[in-house]
């Protein structure tokens, strides 16, 4: 039976990339054309000329993988016959594996560490990894090869987040972007919502996700009533560290407020208490729940309903529930991410971009000729189609847009990730994305937002599961860690992280 279904999904994976590959010849001329209508005023400017005999080779490093590996090596595939040859590129991309495993080989190769290979001449990036290694190695300044023209088409935050050590320079091109979205269990919501009355509605912001949170805890209660305190928990999130940046923004306040490469925290108490409230008390009364690697392997699990988690989580979320007692099939609900009551609508811009490092012209023009040629229309929807990315063009950011290149090639999109870009793009216009700006130790600060807070509460819960099946109920055993002194005693402890985090 396993060979059966290893065999059916590479027949699968293989209509999928003749597929692809069909589509991407279709368009292929039309990148073609754009890519030297864009690249030649820029060779002009730098003098930059190729030798399609003598071509030149670049390697790119990123963290694609699955079909998002396919959707990138083919269209790499694509350039290296067409503009790539007539301009003389060759392109070769390697995936490093996860996110971490990318940063670690680049943060290696910046380093000079034994055995670690060469930079890459382009690599993908997070803002702060791009930070650091610009001041060891170096970035090439995309400005040289990309007109205001050129830029303007793109999403403006989307290029201001390349800008990032105040000198004018471009470090960081967008090729494919994130936001986050909530998930839910349609199967499981329905005859719960039936019951007790509640709506998508009432998860608009993050105080109602609590309150729903908790009818939830109650529901399930009640349906074991011989069994007291195992109800079940609703919700989880992915990024603890987007929860208190996006939610302090929301709440009109900056938590990394940068000057000049350098940080101040801004910790208002009040403010901070709103999120441990939102956050840490209902976990500790089980309405939330973290328990696998993401959120999205708790919905296939049961453990939670519904979660909050990047766009590209969409591809992964369960077609089924795989209980210990019981396997059912699940639809699905794509909602907004739900905000702070009162406050502003901003949602978190994330996804690496793409640096350049800083070699020779040849080498960096040829760079961005293929980066201009990846992030056109059609090959940038093609490529988000089979990751539920973004697209990094402002024309390429519609419905309509994504819908024409759909039917026109017969696309065969994956419907989760459909609908996400679809509630993402109508929500578009009337969103603002927000990413803080980097400095020193960035990456050190973000840790103490990700990790601080999450792995407290976790300890705390598992003490309290220990009180639970010995006999103390929930509600005696969770009271004192939900105290004002229980707050003011991880807020101390909270703010002394933050600026260890940065210390020299």
């Amino acid at each position: 039976k396993e060979n059966k279904k290893m065999k059916k999904r590479k027949q699968k994976g293989d209509w999928k990339t003749m597929k692809m590959k069909k589509f991407i010849a279709v368009v292929s001329m039309v990148g073609m054309l754009a890519a030297a209508m864009t690249g030649c005023g820029s060779s002009d400017k730098k003098g930059v000329k190729l030798d399609p005999d003598n071509p030149v080779s670049l390697t790119v490093w990123h963290y694609y993988n699955g079909m998002q590996q396919a959707a990138f090596d083919a269209l790499t595939e694509d350039f290296n016959a067409t503009v790539g040859k007539e301009q003389g590129i060759y392109v070769k991309g390697y995936s490093q594996g996860s996110v971490s495993d990318l940063e670690k080989a680049i943060t290696d190769s910046a380093d000079g560490v034994v055995g670690a290979e060469k930079m890459p001449d382009i690599f993908s990036s997070y803002a702060d990894i791009a930070y650091s290694t610009q001041k060891k190695v170096g970035l090439a300044d995309l400005t040289q090869y990309f007109t205001e023209d050129e830029l303007s088409k793109y999403v403006d935050s989307y290029i201001d987040e390349g800008y990032f050590n105040n000198d004018g320079a471009l470090y960081l091109f967008p090729v494919a972007k994130s936001t986050e979205i909530m998930m839910i269990n349609k199967t499981d919501w329905e005859p719960f919502a039936e019951e007790t009355g509640v709506t998508v509605d009432d998860l608009n912001t993050i105080e109602g996700v609590v309150e729903v949170a908790q009818k939830y805890y109650e529901w399930t209660d009640e349906q074991t009533p011989d069994v007291p305190d195992d109800g079940k928990a609703f919700y989880g999130r992915d990024s603890m560290a987007n929860y208190f940046i996006l939610g302090m923004k929301q709440m009109g306040t900056d938590i990394f407020e940068v000057k000049d490469g350098k940080v101040t925290f801004n910790t208002d108490k009040e403010q901070i208490r709103r999120l441990w409230d939102n956050y840490y008390v209902p976990y500790m009364k089980g309405y939330f729940a973290s328990m696998g690697k993401f959120r999205s392997d708790d919905v296939k699990t049961g453990d939670i309903l519904a979660y909050t988690g990047s766009t590209a989580s969409a591809m992964y979320f369960p077609d089924n529930i795989e209980g210990d007692d019981s396997s059912y099939p699940v639809d699905f609900i794509v909602c907004d991410v739900p905000i702070m009551e009162g406050g502003e609508n901003y949602k978190v811009q994330q996804g690496a971009d793409m640096a350049v490092t800083k070699s020779d012209e040849k080498h960096e023009y040829a760079s961005c000729v293929f980066l201009k040629w990846l992030t056109q229309k059609e090959q940038n929807l093609q490529f988000v189609c089979e990751s539920a990315y973004l697209p990094v063009l402002k024309e390429a950011n519609t419905v309509e847009a994504l819908d024409k290149v759909i039917k026109d090639n017969s696309i065969d999109i994956n419907d989760k990730a459909y609908e996400c870009l679809k509630t993402t793009m109508e929500s578009f216009d009337n969103t603002k994305f927000y990413t803080p700006s980097c400095f020193d130790s960035s990456y050190n600060a973000r840790q103490v937002l990700e990790y601080n807070l999450s792995d407290k509460v976790k300890a705390d819960k598992e003490a309290v599961e220990q009180e639970v099946a010995s006999g103390t109920s929930r509600e005696e055993a969770v009271a004192p860690y939900i105290t004002d002194e229980a707050f003011d005693e991880w807020y101390d402890s909270f703010c002394q992280a933050l600026n260890d985090s940065v210390a020299e």
